[in-house]
C-alpha cells in the first residue's frame, strides 16, 4: 500500500512541475512579446528611416490588383494591416508576390476579381474592409467580409448607406456591424455629401464609382486625406476635384502602374514626439510622405512652439515627400479643432502626449472620431496617461490637457489592443521616473512592426 501511495505521490510531483515548466516555457516565448517594458530615456539623436505609408500601400495593391497589367509597388509596407489587404485580394484570384524587394500585383482588371472560396478576413483593417466593400460593391459574385472582434465593434454603416444609395446589395449585423455581405446588384452614380470626415468613407464610394452607371460626386465638408484621389488618376481614372467636390466618371479600365511608396507621418509622429520632449534631441527623419491632407500634427505643434523644419521637399508619384528635422523645444499649450482634426485624426494620441509637457493647458475638441477607431481612444489615453500621474480631461468630443509636467510616473498600462495607443504610451513611458508595462503591445504589428526595436536601438 504504502508503494502505491509513494508512486501516486510521485506521479502527481512530475506531473506538476512538468506543468509548471511547460508554463513557464509558454511565459518566456510569448509573455514578453505580448508586454513591454519601457525605460525612461534622456535624449534621442540621429537619422531614422521611418515604414513605409499604410493608406498608400493599401490603396496600391487594391488599385493593382482591378488595373489590367503588372504593377510594382517599391517600398511597400509589409505590416499585418497591409498583409491583410494581399490576403483578401489573393483569395480573389490575384497574383501578388514579392520580387527583387517590390511587391509584385498582377492585376485582372475591373471584372477580373474571382469568388473567394471563403470568407475575406480583413483581421484588424479597417481600412481594408471599407475600401475593399466598395470594390466589391461592383463585382458579380457572392462575398463575405468579416474581421476580428474589434473590427466588429466598428461602425460600417457610413459606408453601408452611401453604397446602398448607388444600388448595392450590402448588409451587416444589426445594419452596422460586420460581418458585410454583399451580393451583385447593378451601381448608379450619385452625389453625396459626406456626413463624417472621412477619408475611408470618401474612398469606398470612389472604388464603387468605377463599376457605376453616371457620374459620382463626393462632397466633403472639410479636407481628407487624398491618397486615393491621387492614386486614381495615376491608374488612369477620369476624376477632377472642384473646390470641396470630387467628381468621378466610370471608364473601361485602369492601367497597371509602378508605385514608389514614401515612408508614413503618422508612424514619424511617435519620433517627431521623441525628438521634442527630450531634453538635448535632434532627429531627421527621411522621406517622410508630407501630403497636405495629412500633416495637421507639424501645423498643430508649430503652433505650440515647435522646432520643425520640412526639408528637401520633392515630388514621387504624385505624392509630396520631403525630411523632417526636429529638435527639443520649449511649448505651449494651445486649443485645437475644426478642420484641422480631420488632418491629424491618427496624431491625436501621441498629440496628447506631447501636450503634458508644454506650459499651460492644451483643449481637443470637435474629436469624437476618435471614439470609433481600433479603441476608444479618448477613454484610452485619458485612462492609461492618469495612471501616470497626468492632469487630463476627457470631454464629450475630445480632451483637455494640463501641461508643465517634468515627468510621469511609471505605471502598468494597457494598449487596447491598438497600435497607436501602445505607440503613444511608449513616448510617455520615455518621460517617466521608472519604466512602464505596456500590456499586448504587439498590437504595433498593425502598422510599424519593429517600432520597439527601433526606439530601443536608437536607429
Amino acid at each position: 500500500m504504502y508503494f502505491i501511495f509513494a508512486t501516486f505521490a510521485l506521479l502527481i510531483y512530475f506531473y506538476s512541475t512538468s506543468l509548471l515548466f511547460f508554463l513557464l516555457l509558454w511565459y518566456n516565448f510569448f509573455g514578453d512579446f505580448m508586454n513591454v517594458i519601457i525605460k525612461p530615456k534622456k535624449s534621442i539623436n540621429g537619422k531614422f528611416l521611418i515604414p513605409s505609408d499604410k493608406s498608400i500601400s493599401h490603396r496600391a495593391v487594391m488599385l493593382g490588383s482591378i488595373a489590367n497589367g503588372r504593377t510594382e509597388i517599391e517600398n511597400f509596407l509589409e505590416s499585418a494591416d497591409c498583409l491583410a489587404t494581399i490576403d483578401c485580394f489573393r483569395k480573389m484570384g490575384i497574383n501578388i508576390f514579392f520580387e527583387n524587394k517590390k511587391l509584385i500585383v498582377e492585376g485582372k482588371g475591373l471584372h477580373g476579381l474571382k469568388p473567394p472560396s471563403s470568407n475575406l478576413d480583413v483581421k484588424n483593417s479597417g481600412t481594408t474592409m471599407r475600401l475593399i466593400s466598395g470594390i466589391l460593391s461592383g463585382q458579380n459574385f457572392d462575398v463575405e467580409i468579416t474581421g476580428d472582434e474589434s473590427i466588429k465593434k466598428r461602425p460600417m454603416d457610413r459606408i453601408i448607406t452611401p453604397l446602398t444609395k448607388m444600388g448595392a446589395d450590402i448588409k451587416g449585423k444589426s445594419s452596422k456591424f460586420a460581418p458585410l455581405k454583399i451580393k451583385p446588384s447593378p451601381l448608379n452614380g450619385i452625389n453625396y455629401e459626406l456626413p463624417v470626415k472621412s477619408a475611408q468613407v470618401k474612398s469606398a464610394i470612389l472604388f464603387a464609382s468605377l463599376y457605376a452607371n453616371g457620374q459620382t460626386m463626393v462632397i466633403e465638408p472639410s479636407p481628407t486625406r487624398d491618397h486615393t484621389e491621387i492614386m486614381l488618376e495615376a491608374f488612369g481614372a477620369d476624376i477632377k476635384k472642384i473646390g470641396t467636390k470630387i467628381i468621378i466618371s466610370p471608364i473601361g479600365e485602369l492601367i497597371a502602374q509602378k508605385i514608389t511608396v514614401p515612408s508614413d507621418f503618422s508612424s514619424a509622429a511617435y519620433f517627431i514626439a521623441m525628438a521634442l520632449v527630450l531634453e538635448n534631441s535632434h532627429i531627421v527623419l527621411e522621406n517622410i510622405g508630407v501630403n497636405p491632407t495629412r500633416i495637421g500634427l507639424i501645423h498643430a505643434l508649430c503652433e505650440m512652439g515647435a522646432d520643425i523644419n520640412i526639408l528637401n521637399n520633392r515630388k514621387v508619384c504624385g505624392e509630396m515627400v520631403a525630411d523632417i528635422e526636429v529638435k527639443s523645444s520649449k511649448l505651449r499649450g494651445i486649443k485645437i479643432g475644426g478642420d484641422i482634426i480631420p488632418i491629424m485624426i491618427d496624431e491625436i494620441p501621441i498629440f496628447a502626449v506631447i501636450a503634458l509637457f508644454a506650459n499651460g493647458k492644451t483643449i481637443i475638441e470637435n474629436a469624437e472620431e476618435l471614439m470609433v477607431k481600433e479603441s476608444n481612444r479618448i477613454f484610452a489615453m485619458v485612462t492609461e496617461l492618469k495612471k501616470m500621474g497626468a492632469n487630463i480631461e476627457a470631454t464629450p468630443d475630445g480632451m483637455i490637457i494640463s501641461g508643465t509636467h517634468t515627468s510621469l510616473k511609471g505605471a502598468n498600462l494597457e494598449s487596447y489592443g491598438d497600435h497607436r495607443i501602445a505607440m503613444s504610451l511608449a513616448v510617455a513611458g520615455m518621460k517617466a521616473d521608472s519604466e512602464i508595462i505596456i500590456k499586448n503591445a504587439d498590437c504595433v504589428d498593425v502598422s510599424f512592426p519593429d517600432f520597439f526595436k527601433k526606439i530601443e536601438l536608437g536607429n
